[in-house]
């Protein structure tokens, strides 16, 4: 484990002294970590969403051959989810499911498997939430977590991570 990942899980633990009695610690580190990279997701999705994509529609050209076009919604998750996947690996990985014996490459291909659903429930939460319930975006995305953190814990901790 480097440097950092100790660091933060130095500082994770420290607060977890308080909650000892009530949470087990790896979901407690857990639920610092998500919570961390949750915010991470919520503060770059409001900001792209507001600032970069401009609530404007975003058309890809996908190698000559024609043009997809992206609601703002959309395109910000597309922007984000990259960021936020490697953020959120790195932390589960190295603080919370440090005794996992899976090779690395492995663990970040069954991680990348249960980020794919989360990724999929995010992709069809935000359309039935914006377009057919006519939510504001940002509120949608944080709701729609709500339901992948508990998927991803889940997922994380017997398949991405098991011992």
């Amino acid at each position: 484990m480097n440097i950092l990942a100790k660091n933060i899980t130095k500082i994770i633990d420290f607060f977890y002294i308080p909650f000892q009695k009530w949470v087990p610690e790896q979901i407690f580190r857990y639920g610092m970590c998500g919570g961390g990279n949750l915010v991470l997701d919520w503060v770059l999705y409001f900001l792209i969403y507001n600032f970069v994509i401009g609530h404007e529609l975003v058309y890809v050209n996908l190698f000559g051959m024609s043009e997809l076009c992206l609601t703002p919604h959309i395109a910000t998750l597309c922007i984000v989810f990259p960021i936020t996947l490697f953020t959120g690996f790195w932390l589960n990985r190295n603080v919370t499911f440090t005794q996992s014996s899976l090779h690395g490459g492995r663990q970040l291909i069954r991680y990348i498997l249960i980020v794919a659903a989360n990724l999929a429930i995010n992709y069809f939460g935000l359309k039935l939430c914006v377009e057919v319930w006519g939510w504001y975006p940002t509120p949608s995305k944080m709701f729609i977590t709500m339901i992948t953190v508990v998927i991803s814990f889940f997922g994380q901790k017997y398949f991405s991570f098991r011992k």
